[in-house]
């Protein structure tokens, strides 16, 4: 039996791989930790996953006269350094050495495959939004013509807060609003949740905020990575109140910027927009008072030429009516003064004339000119039927006679 030294085993299997293995492999990783020498050497580790379940790991080196090459390259075609989490397609040859073990010695990393799983993920992240049905909840927020108070996401010392802050508080018209700044990490892989952090801030505060502005100033594409977080751009779609974006690219659009209320390109834009709305609303209300003052003076003639109308109407109805009630008085006092003259003359003729008839009916005139009346039981006599024996009682003028019936014919 042969017996080998660890050493001797280890270069054992260094020949037997070196004899059997090709020169160079391209292999797909995930970037699990990176360490930049100050010697200018790059130490990898990295790993292939299943979620969070680590299926293989290996250590790789980009040697310093090789990452002086590809490194800027990398950078200028993908807007992004290499990096924790990023998944890479490199080209590695296999080193094992006896004393440091088994490394994959890294020679060139394409590109092209980065910026395609970047936006591969990034395409991911918009589909799963889109089938939670909360990919355009904040845009169908309404907001208010005039932001009063704001909440600001941002790094106090970040250039895009300053320009935002100095674009809103110098505008030339003098409009104000409170402006309350939520401080937050806007880069690297702790900006995610450290914005995560300030919305819950936000959304506990006793204030009642109109909206929400996430901003920050320029930099590399690699900056938006953040902004592209699935977490992230889920709170801010689910966020009760508008998010007006300003993250400070102008040709680079993040899911953030999709999912939120109001997208503008750089945080001087986003003063610029909420100071328009302010002049917008000023504008409106200035039209709205002329239009209002012209039609009050419009009403106001149209109302005292109607008032005079009726005044001229009302002097000239109260003449007229002023003549006829005079013509009618005039008429009443002439009936006044004459109508109970004729009238007692009516009636005294009308009570001559009766007493005239009375007289004439009057039965002593009657028995004046000779004739008589007869009664029987205290009855004048006239259809009554009489017999013989029936006593009767005649009066004369002058005389009563009675007398009894003997024959009647």
């Amino acid at each position: 039996m042969n017996h080998y030294s660890l050493r001797e085993f280890n270069l054992l299997v260094k020949a037997v791989l070196s004899e059997q293995l090709e020169r160079s492999y391209w292999i797909i990783a995930e970037i699990g930790q990176i360490n930049l020498h100050g010697n200018g050497h790059c130490y990898l580790e990295l790993v292939e996953k299943d979620n969070n379940y680590v299926k293989a790991k290996a250590r790789g080196t980009i040697w310093a006269n090789v990452y002086r090459d590809i490194h800027p390259w990398f950078v200028s075609q993908t807007g992004t350094e290499l990096k924790q989490g990023m998944k890479v397609l490199i080209n590695a040859s296999l080193e094992f050495h006896e004393v440091y073990g088994m490394s994959l010695n890294i020679r060139d990393i394409d590109a092209n495959f980065t910026i395609g799983e970047r936006e591969r993920k990034k395409q991911e992240t918009i589909q799963r939004l889109e089938a939670e049905g909360i990919m355009d909840m904040n845009q169908e927020l309404e907001l208010s013509a005039v932001v009063q108070r704001l909440a600001i996401i941002s790094s106090e010392s970040a250039a895009g807060y300053e320009d935002f802050m100095n674009q809103f508080e110098n505008n030339p018209y003098g409009y104000q609003a409170k402006l309350d700044l939520y401080s937050a990490t806007m880069q690297g892989d702790a900006a995610s949740q450290s914005i995560i952090e300030s919305l819950h801030k936000i959304h506990e505060s006793e204030w009642d905020y109109e909206a929400v502005v996430l901003i920050r100033g320029g930099g590399s594409k690699m900056d938006l990575d953040c902004f592209d977080d699935y977490e992230l751009c889920a709170h801010l779609a689910q966020f009760p109140i508008p998010v007006i974006t300003g993250i400070g690219h102008e040709r680079d659009q993040s899911i953030a910027d999709l999912v939120a209320h109001t997208r503008l390109k750089t945080p001087t834009s986003v003063a610029e927009f909420l100071i328009s709305r302010m002049l917008t609303f000023e504008s409106e209300i200035n039209d709205l008072q002329e239009v209002i003052g012209q039609q009050t003076k419009a009403l106001i003639h149209r109302q005292t030429e109607l008032i005079n109308e009726l005044n001229f109407r009302w002097q000239l109805n109260t003449k007229q009516v002023l003549q006829r009630s005079t013509f009618q008085l005039d008429q009443m006092s002439h009936l006044i003064s004459h109508k109970p003259t004729g009238i007692l003359n009516q009636h005294l003729l009308s009570l001559s004339h009766r007493e005239k008839l009375i007289d004439a009916y009057n039965p002593k005139n009657l028995l004046t000119k000779g004739y008589s009346i007869t009664r029987i039981n205290g009855k004048i006599l006239k259809n009554q039927k009489i017999k013989s024996g029936d006593e009767l009682e005649t009066q004369t003028l002058t005389k009563t006679i009675s007398s009894t019936v003997n024959k009647i014919k």
